[in-house]
């Protein structure tokens, strides 16, 4: 009897395909423009809902190509970087079982670790880069990371992991 897998989703499937979903519509100008418009960033909420659009992506704007080069970059490794790191992090594949919190907390700090490394290399392609405003960009993906990447961790529970030998 041949066991096919393509019923089960892969950890670093699930969890890549949960980071592509929240920079496509988080990252979007349209959500950007919103949440701009309509919170405020003193308030929790209002301070959430803006760093969810962190990792921006943008066709047009008013900025120097070679800035807009490095917004569209960032969000692009947050996502590369996340199926990377996925892969990478033993945790979610030496899990006993499917769903335990070593899943969840790999995929967690995987997104941390997608977001800072995604902020510090598109850092560098900016305009005028300074190694204080590279490890400042780093700061603030891994803050986004951290606050968003539950959402990742959440996704990559119960993900299969593999047949033991």
């Amino acid at each position: 009897m041949a066991l096919t897998t393509t019923r089960y989703k892969t950890t670093t499937g699930a969890g890549t395909l949960a980071a592509l979903i929240l920079v496509l519509v988080f990252g979007s100008p349209w959500y950007g423009d919103w949440v701009e418009d309509n919170t405020n960033a003193s308030t929790a909420g209002g301070w959430f809902l803006r760093l969810l659009a962190w990792p921006a992506w943008r066709f047009d704007s008013d900025e120097r190509v070679q800035d807009l080069l490095s917004t569209n970059l960032r969000a692009i490794l947050v996502v590369i970087l996340t199926a990377l790191f996925l892969y990478a992090l033993p945790g979610s594949q030496l899990a006993r079982a499917r769903g335990t919190l070593s899943q969840f907390f790999a995929g967690w700090s995987a997104y941390i670790f997608a977001g800072a490394f995604a902020s510090l290399i598109a850092a560098l392609v900016h305009s005028n880069p300074t190694l204080l405003g590279a490890f400042q960009a780093a700061g603030s993906g891994a803050t986004y990371g951290l606050f968003v990447g539950w959402i990742i961790g959440v996704a990559c529970l119960g993900g299969w992991r593999g047949r033991a030998a």
